[in-house]
């Protein structure tokens, strides 16, 4: 129902606390149902999307809404390696946060300052300078998380290299050294760019409709972004293959059975939460759970990785998934259980697991923000509130004032 002049045409709105039925605009963008397990690109199933693409073509796919052609495809790659490396100047800029600042503080931080560097002038005004900024952002967003995680474990930042891919590059700019090249197996490669292809876009959720609420200001891209890294950040959202890690140590460390930990999950009066299971939008399952899955199976499989937490997370699986408790319920594994397991596996330091997010975000958070620049009826997003404050008092002088604050 199109409820944009119910305030006008009868002086009421509604109340939907936390945007669940509230439909915030239109996109042509990612495609959900949620009742069905689907979610789609441009119209693409992420099934095919995942299957045949990588993240960059992906990426193209969704910020320009067609598959790009080989020329199309070279121009943006060209453009990617032109600009991965940070500006000089920027590269100081990692000594002076502290040793304990967390990555998404500096991401969100670098980013902010990048578009001193790429857009001066703050405007983007034709499609070549927007496609610049596009490959910009999606090749530096990168190199800020690699050189995030060297400056905190006191290491020599590394520069790009220009000949390798997308997932390749960070992975030799994450885990290179002066005097050791870093080189992943294919399958390590192969499983990252799975899961950025995965995390590339996912409809208006938390970090999204805050990009499209900070662009609807007509703020730059950068700084729509860099808002998007901090939405991104909280732990019902971006944090949340991070508590899938968390709960596994948890589980770990207090010697406690699958068995056991089930059951206290099941018992209400436990307060005990089961991370990664569950979704808020899918009802039934998260469609690219089973993509990641596959993926998670065979890296395990093929890098003989000996660790508990790994294998606690296989046994939780089977136990979860054999449980008529959590079937019923439709508590399956989401997209957060396995990408967790994954990152674990490639060796990614837990408090860089929400940083993979926004790597992996960066392209549907730019499409939305070009939603919005090229949309020119848009308006400023306002939300309207539900007062529940006190009505109208007369003013108390500080002399007569007996109740203060914390009264």
């Amino acid at each position: 129902m199109d409820i944009s002049k119910l305030r006008a045409q009868t002086g009421y709105i509604t109340l939907d606390d936390g945007y669940g039925n509230t439909g915030s605009c239109e996109s042509a963008i990612t495609f959900i149902d949620g009742d069905k397990g689907i979610l789609r690109y441009r119209g693409y199933a992420i099934e095919e999307v995942a299957q045949h693409s990588s993240f960059i073509e992906a990426a193209q796919l969704l910020i320009w809404g067609e598959l790009p052609t080989k020329a199309e495809r070279d121009r943006f790659g060209q453009l990617l390696g032109e600009n991965a490396a940070l500006p000089e100047p920027m590269r100081r800029h990692f000594s002076s946060f502290p040793p304990s600042a967390h990555p998404m503080a500096i991401l969100s931080a670098m980013i902010n300052a990048l578009q001193a560097y790429d857009l001066p002038h703050l405007k983007i005004d034709t499609p070549e300078q927007f496609e610049v900024a596009a490959a910009s952002l999606i090749s530096k967003v990168r190199t800020l998380a690699a050189a995030s995680y060297k400056s905190s474990i006191d290491e020599a930042l590394v520069y790009p290299r220009p000949d390798l891919k997308y997932a390749e590059n960070f992975l030799h700019m994450m885990f290179s050294k002066p005097y050791q090249e870093y080189v992943p197996t294919p399958e390590v490669a192969g499983a990252l760019n799975l899961l950025l292809v995965l995390h590339a876009d996912h409809e208006q959720n938390c970090s999204t409709s805050t990009v499209r609420m900070v662009a609807s200001s007509q703020a730059n891209l950068y700084a729509s972004a860099a808002a998007g890294v901090c939405a991104l950040w909280g732990p019902l959202h971006g944090g949340a293959n991070q508590a899938v890690i968390e709960m596994l140590e948890q589980i770990e460390e207090q010697g406690i059975s699958v068995k056991d930990y089930v059951a206290r999950v099941k018992d209400k009066t436990a307060g005990v939460k089961l991370m990664g299971f569950g979704h808020r939008v899918y009802r039934n399952f998260d469609p690219r759970a089973s993509i990641i899955k596959k993926a998670a199976d065979a890296l395990l499989d093929k890098m003989h990785i000996q660790d508990p937490k790994l294998e606690l997370a296989r046994e939780l699986e089977a136990a979860a998934l054999s449980d008529d408790y959590f079937t019923e319920r439709k508590l399956y594994p989401n997209v957060d259980f396995y990408s967790g397991i994954i990152l674990k596996a490639i060796g990614i330091p837990i408090d860089m697991f929400t940083v993979m997010f926004a790597i992996g975000r960066m392209p549907g958070w730019i499409a939305n923000w070009k939603e919005i620049h090229d949309n020119p009826t848009a308006r400023i997003y306002r939300p309207r509130q539900i007062y529940t404050g006190p009505t109208p008092r007369p003013f108390v002088e500080r002399r007569d004032r007996h109740h203060g604050i914390r009264s």
